[in-house]
């Protein structure tokens, strides 16, 4: 059984990438960038236009969400799967069948005629296109060596954060100008591309279709009941008290039990789908563990500023993804710095600036007060659009590149797995947060709404007499001024509450940073002396520089939004526990600053 599980992995590297000429390696992995691209975009495409997805079905918003779900849920199971299929199938054949999976079930969403046809569609979508993101890492390194590694690496790190970043953006303005369809039309083209290119361009290695006999269903069957029964419990919790529903209680229980017996199993037997045994290398396990931290920021991040635009500002769709736009321009801008430095400086080094450079975005975000738009996000994200870039990339080549070139297959499965868990737990833990801190914080603002409070008196009779001089009798009037006192308390509550969700994540990357320095210096790949026709050129030409021509031109779009970004009428003043006080004064001044909730606008 030994002798096996060592030999099958060179059985399926028979075909070596130095058979490949220059060119064609960058073409190839050019195309695989744009099969990994919309795949991780299609995870956030449809955040900012859910409610126009269960308008148009005539669904829920219980119903609705999983539309989300059901693509992280099959995603997150066939990551790490990914490594043992490619080993049967060959890393092109793979990758090919998973585009074309991806391709036919974009159409099927597109053309979905309600909500139950759509959430299938969607899990199958997830579950086909999943197998190509780690595809793409592990390539990345059997194609390249020396200082082109360090390039492709950056490439595909900064791609991995960017496009999930980029998914409120592209699906807000997308929805806005033509309609929910084409969220999952606008596929279509590159699926088709890259199912056509790759089996001409990519060769990786050979099927192994022996390893179909001596596989692990049992742990593919408790893997898949593991991460699918985890992924539902976070992604649910959250919306149900947690433990107190009955459901999510069960699916915690199956979560535990079955990973428990996955973790066993996989230790045990001869030929595991998923090499945990990889962990035993520090660089490894501490490259999961901040793969799993990165997640948390980059998705929790993409979580909470659309739904604070949403919810107290609210923004539309469009314009909610021309407020977070400015995180995409900033990381795309900074991944040609990053290739610059990191053939110069340790990687160690640029890591430990990106994961301190998200913490001290966190920071700049946590003041956050309820007339922030796209001019105040401004600079906290495009600290993390920054930080993003530095600090994933060097942990994808301190982390794979530790590894001989046998295990990368299944161990890069892992490694993707446990950012898209981080993700997970990261928006769970935010949103228990928002409700947990949202109810504390309303509570405390609700103390100050005591008529026999003097001043609050004189806000009261400040807006009923506004109410009645819109026409309105006394009573109503009266009705209508403690309704709008409510909304805006409610109001500071939430804004306050999304600061204290900001500074969890700033806690998260504070540990990830002092622990840096834990990792050890991985020694760069030896390559040629001269890469034969200028590698590096061709792939700053191919890679690099319509990436900065797009960053240039996204830049002057992003600017020129927050410039000119039209004040709402969302009331003026502070929103911090400090002085939360001073909005419902000036709430009985002047105009009538409306606050978060229907009720609130019904005086109107």
């Amino acid at each position: 059984m030994t002798t096996a599980s060592v030999s099958t992995p060179a059985a399926t590297v028979a075909t070596s990438p130095d058979a490949m000429s220059t060119g064609a390696k960058v073409l190839a992995f050019g195309t695989m960038c744009v099969g990994m691209f919309i795949a991780l975009l299609d995870i956030q495409i449809v955040s900012a236009s859910l409610r126009d997805i269960g308008g148009a079905l005539s669904a829920g918003a219980d119903e609705t969400v999983w539309v989300q779900t059901s693509y992280l849920i099959a995603e997150i199971i066939v990551i790490p799967l990914s490594g043992w299929l490619s080993r049967v199938m060959s890393t092109r054949w793979l990758f090919a069948a998973s585009a074309a999976g991806f391709t036919v079930t974009s159409l099927l969403c597109g053309v979905a005629w309600d909500i139950h046809s759509m959430i299938v569609f969607r899990a199958l979508q997830g579950f086909l296109g999943g197998s190509m993101i780690p595809l793409v890492f592990t390539t990345a390194f059997a194609f390249f060596a020396g200082p082109q590694r360090v390039i492709a690496a950056a490439t595909v790190g900064g791609l991995a954060s960017l496009a999930p970043t980029l998914g409120p953006t592209v699906g807000g303005w997308i929805t806005d100008h033509f309609s929910w369809h084409w969220l999952f039309f606008i596929n279509l083209m590159p699926g088709i591309f890259v199912t056509i290119a790759v089996p001409l361009l990519v060769k990786v290695d050979r099927p192994n279709w022996s390893l179909v006999r001596g596989a692990d269903y049992l742990g593919i069957a408790m893997m898949a009941l593991f991460l699918g029964c985890l992924e539902y419990t976070l992604e649910e919790g959250p919306r149900w008290d947690w433990f107190d529903d009955d459901v999510i209680l069960t699916t915690a229980w199956i979560a535990g039990v079955s990973g428990v017996a996955f973790i066993w199993r996989t230790l045990t037997y001869a030929n595991p789908i998923v090499d945990l045994r990889a962990l035993k290398d520090r660089n490894f396990a501490l490259g999961c563990f901040f793969s799993f931290v990165t997640g948390i920021g980059i998705f929790a991040t993409i979580y909470l500023t659309p739904l604070f635009l949403g919810r107290v500002r609210g923004f539309s769709a469009l314009d909610i993804g021309l407020a977070v736009f400015s995180t995409g321009v900033f990381q795309m801008a900074s991944i040609p710095l990053y290739a610059f430095l990191a053939n110069r400086v340790d990687l160690r080094w640029l890591m430990m600036a990106g994961l301190a450079m998200f913490a001290v975005s966190m920071w700049f975000f946590a003041p956050i007060t309820h007339d922030w738009g796209a001019a105040q996000l401004l600079l906290p994200q495009a600290l993390r659009g920054m930080a993003q870039q530095f600090a994933v990339a060097p942990t994808v080549t301190l982390t794979l590149g530790s590894l001989p070139p046998e295990r990368l297959k299944l161990a890069s499965g892992l490694f993707n797995l446990m950012r898209n868990l981080g993700g997970a737990i990261g928006i769970a833990a935010c949103a228990t947060v928002l409700n947990d801190r949202g109810n504390m914080h309303f509570l405390r603002e609700a103390e100050h709404l005591n008529i026999r409070n003097e001043a609050m008196g004189s806000v009261l009779q400040g807006l009923t007499d506004q109410f009645v001089a819109a026409g309105h009798d006394a009573l109503d009037a009266h009705t209508a001024a403690l309704k709008q006192l409510w909304g805006l308390a409610w109001r500071e509550a939430q804004t306050q509450t999304f600061g204290d969700a900001f500074l969890v994540i700033l806690v998260c990357f504070v540990v990830a940073t002092a622990m840096v320095p834990l990792m050890r210096k991985v020694a760069a790949p030896k390559a040629p002396r001269r890469m034969p026709t200028d590698l590096g050129a061709k792939m700053k030409a191919v890679l690099f520089k319509p990436l900065l021509c797009a960053a240039l031109i996204a830049g002057g779009v992003t600017l020129a939004y927050a410039g000119n970004e039209r004040p709402r009428d969302t009331g003026v003043g502070c929103a911090r526990a400090g002085n939360s006080y001073c909005n419902l004064q000036e709430a009985g001044n002047g105009r009538l600053p409306y606050g978060g909730t229907s009720e609130a606008r019904v005086a109107e």
